[in-house]
């Protein structure tokens, strides 16, 4: 049973931020402090990237733990508490969603790297290290 009405409970989901995120956000100041130019949420591409390199043809994503099934396959839903039913084929449907984007772009020529938001909040510096590896 879920703590919150209805209305308070589609008041919290609309808050969700799906672009701008603050770990979107850090990474991009990061590449632009070292000098790397970049769109943001590039539409062009499928999946819309959260960052695109459109020189070195980059297209980075920012996945949010929950929303992309971090450690799904490990323990699948073990972080859902309620609606079980629903969220385990919402989180199902995030991931093959996200594989299908990596492949239509990987067909494009590009490459594609993505990011759990809690290793940039953990380590950013090691994430931009990754990205500058593939950039030389």
């Amino acid at each position: 049973m879920d703590s919150m009405t209805r209305e308070q409970r589609s008041y919290v989901m609309s808050r969700i931020r799906s672009s701008d995120t603050k770990a979107e956000v850090r990474l991009r100041k990061a590449l632009w402090h070292r000098g790397l130019r970049y769109r943001k949420n590039y539409r062009k591409l499928p999946g819309t990237p959260d960052i695109a390199l459109t020189r070195k043809k980059i297209a980075i994503f920012v996945d949010g733990d929950f929303w992309h099934g971090k450690g799904y396959e490990d323990a699948p839903g073990k972080q859902i508490k309620t609606n079980r039913t629903y969220w385990k084929s919402k989180l199902s449907r995030n991931i093959e969603r996200d594989k299908d984007v990596n492949d239509a772009l990987l067909q494009e020529g590009w490459l594609v790297l993505r990011f759990w938001e809690s290793d940039i909040q953990r380590d950013l510096e090691a994430c931009v290290e990754e990205i500058l590896r593939y950039i030389k």
